[in-house]
Formats: structure tokens, sequence, C-alpha cells
């Protein structure tokens, strides 16, 4: 069982004030390393490296590759198959990028990827991350607590939801250019206002110390641990505080599958699998099935956001 550090870090854990400005400043000059082209075809010595410090809410499970994580995902916009996101991604510019924020906040404007990437604290947050197909991962991402840039906003008292949006580029992006339309594009996500607050919410832009590959998601991308993977959107050009429920691609798809809470729950199958065991990547094809935990093994970190709530008809 994995040991999770949650929620206050000891003062040994807390990152001295020089070695933040030294990271910013690091990261500034890392940002202009990752220039118009993508990497997503590049060596990893070509890639800029990212300096970071471990979160004190990783788990202490050994993460997977880097070659696991980025070659095996799903990014429909590259197309269906595991594989297909590593062998087209290549083709996406990710600079300049700007992120819109808007809707029920005072202070609506965008956020400029360079700001992110210098401006905010990097740590390396190992989590492990599982999709529907019952196959798990341990993911060292790099990123920043949603809840600290979304409260530079203002956000209004009416809010209830915050809406993610994709990047719709067809000329880039082989998936939206398909004569077939695999899903509707922009690929949409939303998470209630309290999910997006949480400190395990985090917008990534890197994995294993690297900044990130097109094909997870570059250059920025949300990661909500507890949920199963489809919840965390890639390559964000929006986010809108709404007081509504926000759409939600899978669950437009295909709403008896996929609903819009999508929370670990080994105790609801989906309609065509169980979700009651996963199989972890990188082990092999006779990999061992281990028992999926509710909440991704996040529930003493999560579970009261839902006290009151019927998880299987809230799925």
């Amino acid at each position: 069982m994995p040991v999770y550090r949650y929620p206050v870090p000891p003062a040994s854990e807390i990152t001295p004030k020089d070695t933040i400005l030294n990271r910013r400043a690091f990261m500034a000059g890392a940002a202009g390393l990752a220039l118009a082209g993508g990497i997503s075809g590049a060596s990893a010595q070509e890639r800029p490296k990212l300096t970071t410090v471990e979160s004190p809410l990783s788990t202490d499970e050994a993460p997977n590759s880097l070659e696991d994580i980025s070659g095996y995902c799903n990014f429909y916009e590259f197309g269906t198959g595991k594989g297909d996101p590593a062998k087209y991604a290549g083709s996406l510019t990710t600079r300049p990028w700007t992120i819109e924020v808007g809707g029920l906040v005072n202070n609506p404007g965008t956020v400029d990827i360079e700001d992110l990437l210098s401006n905010y604290t990097l740590e390396d947050r190992i989590y492990r991350l599982r999709c529907v197909e019952a196959w798990s991962m341990v993911v060292p991402w790099v990123g920043i607590p949603l809840a600290s840039l979304l409260s530079k906003f203002d956000v209004q008292g009416s809010a209830k939801y915050v809406a993610f949006e994709t990047l719709v580029r067809p000329e880039e992006m082989p998936g939206q250019a398909s004569s077939y339309k695999i899903l509707p594009w922009p690929y949409v996500e939303g998470l209630r206002l309290d999910e997006a607050m949480h400190p395990l919410t985090i917008l990534a832009v890197g994995v294993h110390g690297e900044v990130l590959p097109n094909q997870n998601g570059a250059p920025v991308r949300l990661v909500v641990p507890w949920k199963y993977g489809f919840k965390s959107i890639k390559s964000i050009v929006s986010i809108r505080f709404t007081e509504e429920e926000p759409p939600a691609t899978w669950n437009i798809q295909n709403p008896r599958e996929y609903g819009f809470y999508s929370n670990v729950n080994p105790a609801v199958d989906h309609p065509r699998w169980s979700q009651a065991s996963e199989r972890r990547i990188g082990g092999g094809l006779f990999a061992k099935r281990i028992d999926t935990l509710p909440f991704n093994g996040y529930g003493e970190q999560v579970a009261s956001l839902y006290d009151g709530m019927d998880l299987k008809k809230f799925f």
C-alpha cells in the first residue's frame, strides 16, 4: 500500500526561497528552448530539463519509465491507437501558447505558457494514473496546483464549476482532420469547483523532470489522479468558470458509459468490462492484475468531497 504524506509538508521539505528564485530563472531559459516546433521526436538529451522539488503529496511507488508514459497513451486528436500520439504529435506547435481564462471571474485574462513556467514553483508529483481500459501507470508529473493559478482571477461567488477546452488545429492534429469524426471537437472537460481547487489537482508541464512530450498533452495539461484518465484534458487553451455543469466530451459521446464525475470506483463496472482490477503498464503481457482502489488510492484525501452522494448514480 503506498504511503501518502498529506496535507502539510514538514519544514525540511519546504523549498528555500533562493532555490525557488534560481529555478524560476532556469525555467525562463528552459522555456525558450522549447521553440515553435514540437519536441515529440526529440532525444532525451535534446529535451529541456526542469529543475523540480519532490511534492509532499507523492506516492512512494516506483514510477513508470518515460518510454512507457510517452509511448502508450490516448490522445485522439492524433489517432485512436495507443502509439499514434507518439507517431504523429511531433507536428504540434507548442510555442507561442496562451490559455484564456474567463467566465464567472472578476479578472478575466490570458496566461502565457512562458509566464506559467517562470512564475510558479514546479514540483515533481508522482501520481498513480489509471484509465478505463484497466491499465495503470505511476507518472512523475511536473506541475503546479491548479488552484494556485485559478485564484489569481478572483472567482465570483456564483461559480460552481470549471470548464476546460483543448486546442483545435486540424492541420497539425490528424485525428481532427480525419474524414471519420472520432469525437466532437474541441475536446472539453469539466470539474466541480471544489475538485478543481483541491491540492491534488495539478496543471502538468513536464514529466520525469523534462518538458512535457507533445503526445502527453504539451505544453500544459490537467492531472486529476483520483479520476479516470480521460478527465485529465490535454493541450489546454481555455479555462472558464460556470454556474452550470459544463459539457465533457466522453459524457457527450456516450453518457451511459462515461459519467461526468468519473471517479475511480472498482464497485462500478463499465458496461462492457469490470473496473475492479487493473494491469500496470511496463509489466509485460502477463503482468499480474492488481485490485483497483476507490478514488485510485486517494480516498483519504478526496472522499469527503462526495459526502452524501450516491457514487453509483453520480459515476
